[in-house]
C-alpha cells in the first residue's frame, strides 16, 4: 500500500474576511484582548490541525506559519471562504475544522471536543446556549466535498444551507465559548 504523501488528518479554515459591517468595517482580526489579537488566538485554536489557512486580509502578523488566502470575489460570506480555504490547504484533509475568527474563547480542547463528537457523523458544531449553531466546527472533507455548490452558488450561500444534508452533531458551548464579536457591545462585553 502506497502512502499518500498529499494526504493530511485534520487541518484548520480561519474565517477572517468579513465585512464587520456592525463594527465600522474594521479588521476584526487585529483586534486584541489580554495582549493577543483574536487571528493569533484564533490559530492558537487548531493546534491540533497539520496546516491552517486564514481566509481574509493578511494585514495580522501571525508567530504560526498559516497560509493566507482570499475569496474571489472577497467577502463572498462563510461558505465561499470554507470553500476557497480548503481549495487553499496543500494536502487534502480528512477532516476540516471552520473557525471564525471573533470567537476567542474557542479553544484547541474546543476542536478537540468537535473532533469527538464527529465520530461516525459527518461533523459537529458548537451551538450556543438556544441551540444556534456557531461558526466553529468540524466536517469530514469528503462529505463537504459531497454538497459543494459551484462558484457562482457559493457566495451568500449561508452555512447552515450548505450543511443540511449532513448528519451533525450539536456540542453545547462550555462557558463562554460560543461568544462571538460581532458589534461594538460585544466588543466592550468581552473585555469584562
Amino acid at each position: 500500500m502506497a502512502l499518500d504523501l498529499d494526504a493530511a488528518g485534520f487541518c484548520g479554515v480561519v474565517l477572517a474576511g468579513g465585512t464587520a459591517a456592525r463594527m465600522d468595517g474594521i479588521d476584526k482580526a487585529g483586534l486584541e484582548l489580554g495582549g493577543r489579537t483574536l487571528l493569533e488566538r484564533t490559530i492558537d485554536a487548531f493546534l491540533d490541525a497539520e496546516e491552517v489557512v486564514v481566509v481574509g486580509p493578511r494585514s495580522v502578523p501571525t508567530t504560526r506559519p498559516v497560509t493566507f488566502t482570499r475569496e474571489d470575489p472577497p467577502r463572498g460570506g462563510p461558505v465561499a471562504g470554507l470553500l476557497t480555504g480548503v481549495d487553499a490547504l496543500l494536502r487534502r484533509p480528512t477532516l476540516v475544522g471552520v473557525l471564525a475568527v471573533d470567537m476567542p474563547h474557542v479553544t484547541a480542547r474546543t476542536l478537540r471536543r468537535l473532533r469527538d463528537a464527529a465520530q461516525g457523523r459527518d461533523g459537529a458544531f458548537l451551538v450556543d446556549q438556544d441551540g444556534r449553531r456557531q461558526l466553529a466546527g468540524v466536517v469530514a472533507a469528503d462529505r463537504l466535498t459531497a454538497v459543494r455548490p459551484d462558484l457562482e452558488h457559493q457566495h451568500g450561500m449561508s452555512l447552515r444551507a450548505l450543511l443540511t444534508d449532513l448528519d451533525l452533531a450539536d456540542v453545547a458551548a462550555d462557558g463562554a465559548e460560543a461568544r462571538d464579536v460581532d458589534t461594538w457591545a460585544d466588543w466592550r462585553d468581552l473585555q469584562r
